[in-house]
């Protein structure tokens, strides 16, 4: 299995998740996708032993990924996990969370805060935007997943062998759930704890914020009325 962690300008918050995944979860191998940061990032993972690809420039975290994913398939891992470098995530709950794609029960599994009460409270626009993205996942593939941002995944192989020619390069959240729906890829979440961004700042900058709603729903309704290829 490898851990897949999209990085950017991340020095802050990277060594403590690094440092916990050597804690928790010392049995999987770490790749750390540093998308043009400007500081230490890359450095720290390095002197960690964490092996590093680095963007010359900033593509975005759906570039980023798709660069993890094209990793993980040259080196044959059979599973692939998104994992944020913030500190959100919590390590223990990997193995409930690539179980199921392990055994062939589903393709994707989401770490969900919102399956059962996790005590995680996202700022209240954010929740109302995840409740209009998880009523158009609902709308377009008819089954409910009650947390489409969460950015703690597990792909199978089979799915990150097409996420190399085709994935959303902004915002790899609803849009792509539905593709994947639609491509035949079983979808399951799986209940887990987050926490709040321990240092750092996110990907989604004041500027991708303010369009991220306007834009991702405009992806998930393409990808709803896009014949899976």
């Amino acid at each position: 299995m490898l851990l897949i962690i999209p990085a950017l300008n991340e020095q802050g918050s990277l060594p403590r998740t690094l440092d916990e995944l050597r804690l928790h979860a010392p049995e999987h191998d770490v790749l750390v996708v540093d998308d043009g940061s400007r500081d230490a990032t890359a450095k720290l993972a390095l002197d960690r032993g964490v092996e590093v690809v680095r963007h010359a420039v900033n593509l975005g975290v759906g570039a980023a990924l798709q660069t993890g994913f094209r990793y993980a398939v040259e080196h044959g891992y059979e599973v692939g996990v998104q994992f944020d470098a913030d500190g959100q995530h919590d390590p223990r709950f990997l193995d409930a969370l690539v179980a199921p794609v392990l055994e062939g029960e589903c393709d994707v599994t989401i770490g969900s805060r919102y399956v059962t009460a996790s005590g995680y409270r996202a700022p209240l626009m954010r929740r109302l935007g995840m409740l209009v993205f998880s009523g158009v996942v609902k709308l377009a593939l008819r089954q409910k997943i009650a947390d489409t941002t969460s950015g703690l995944r597990a792909y199978a192989m089979k799915v990150m062998e097409v996420c190399q020619r085709d994935f959303p390069k902004d915002f790899p959240d609803a849009p792509l759930l539905i593709a994947l729906a639609r491509r035949g890829f079983r979808l399951r979440e799986v209940p887990v704890s987050m926490r709040e961004r321990s240092a750092g700042r996110s990907f989604y900058t004041l500027g991708k914020s303010i369009y991220y709603p306007y834009k991702n729903l405009l992806a998930s309704l393409m990808a709803w009325i896009q014949r899976p290829v």
